[in-house]
């Protein structure tokens, strides 16, 4: 069982990978860093051509190679998106079960939640400035874990009718048998967090 650990700015990456056991007199699964290379976020227009921003490690570390933001996001004003979220792990072979990170997301959905922030009431819905700083504020989630709790690879977006700029940041965050309907994102560890500049034009 893995879990990435891709955490943008000054922030470490890696991930958690759980040695799968068929044996109760096995030992305690260990804990193995694996390596995220690049995280890709679509948003998706009701009409137009997607909107793609990115970051890149291609490392999949700390260093020598510095992590790129392909950034800033440029929206539409008054206009519905889709945002989805990929990652993989390019150093691996594409055919091993650790290349497609996101798949392994969906796997544990049980176990991972996207939060989100804005600033500069740049959406009209959901309105506000997201989650990260209250979990009880409106996110539109489009995808569930197995107890009917967001997960957040897919989320709806429609933009403020007007011109605007601030910040977009959304991180994912790993709270193994801390999920629940009232956990915040205070809870568990962050396995992703990036924050893109954010243009309505």
């Amino acid at each position: 069982m893995k879990s990435l650990r891709f955490i943008f700015f000054v922030l470490t990456s890696g991930s958690l990978l759980f040695l799968a056991s068929c044996s109760k007199d096995d030992p305690k699964p260990e804990n193995i860093k694996e390596a995220i290379t690049k995280a890709t976020f679509t948003f998706t227009p009701v009409t137009g051509s997607p909107v793609v921003v990115n970051v890149t490690d291609p490392d999949g570390t700390d260093g020598p190679i510095n992590r790129v933001l392909s950034g800033p996001i440029n929206l539409v004003k008054n206009m519905p998106y889709t945002l989805t979220i990929t990652m993989i792990n390019e150093l691996a072979p594409t055919t091993a079960p650790e290349y497609d990170v996101t798949e392994e997301i969906k796997k544990e959905k049980n176990e991972h939640m996207f939060f989100f922030a804005w600033t500069n009431n740049t959406f009209s819905n959901p309105a506000g400035n997201g989650n990260i700083d209250a979990r009880a504020d409106l996110v539109n989630y489009n995808d569930k874990d197995d107890n009917n709790l967001p997960l957040g690879l897919s989320t709806s977006w429609t933009t403020i009718n007007a011109t605007g700029s601030g910040k977009f940041r959304i991180v994912l965050k790993h709270q193994p048998d801390l999920k629940s309907a009232t956990s915040t994102f205070s809870d568990g560890e962050s396995d992703l967090d990036v924050e893109f500049d954010l243009s309505i034009n």
